[in-house]
């Protein structure tokens, strides 16, 4: 992949291991290649999870937004073009400074940060509009 692309792609088409329904990025919108990428992910109200989390008061759960990051980061990793396919291996840390609702658009954003013995390290984003509601530091591995 091209540094710089931008149409908006599925994220199966960019390597992402995932299958339904466990795909947390409904659209790629940016790749740099192997270091950066940016999508959406829009959580319809009527996905299971939200008739208990929380029951009245609604809110994308944190580990799903950490996940919905961790396949972001990902992507951006893998659109270098090696075909080598990543998992998350730990999570330094995460923030979540604000609530995401059901049906709100999520802009979802990771950068390569380093890369230490075959270890990459993630700076990570969630926004929902001008709200933050994600942010932290991800470290993804090569699928064995």
């Amino acid at each position: 992949m091209k540094s710089g692309y931008s149409p908006r792609v599925n994220p199966l088409e960019l390597g992402l291991p995932h299958g339904e329904p466990f795909i947390f990025v409904d659209e790629v919108t940016r790749v740099e290649a192997g270091t950066e990428a940016e999508g959406v992910k829009t959580f319809p109200a009527d996905q299971d999870f939200f008739r208990g989390h929380f029951a009245g008061n609604p809110i994308v759960p944190g580990v799903i937004l950490t996940e919905a990051l961790a396949q972001m980061a990902g992507i951006a990793a893998g659109s270098d073009g090696s075909g080598r396919r990543f998992l998350l291996s730990a999570i330094r840390s995460m923030k979540f400074p604000g609530a995401a609702n059901p049906d709100e658009t999520l802009h979802l954003w990771a950068k390569k940060s380093a890369d230490l013995g075959g270890l990459l390290h993630f700076e990570v984003k969630a926004r929902a509009g001008e709200r933050t509601v994600a942010e932290g530091h991800l470290i993804l591995s090569d699928w064995p």
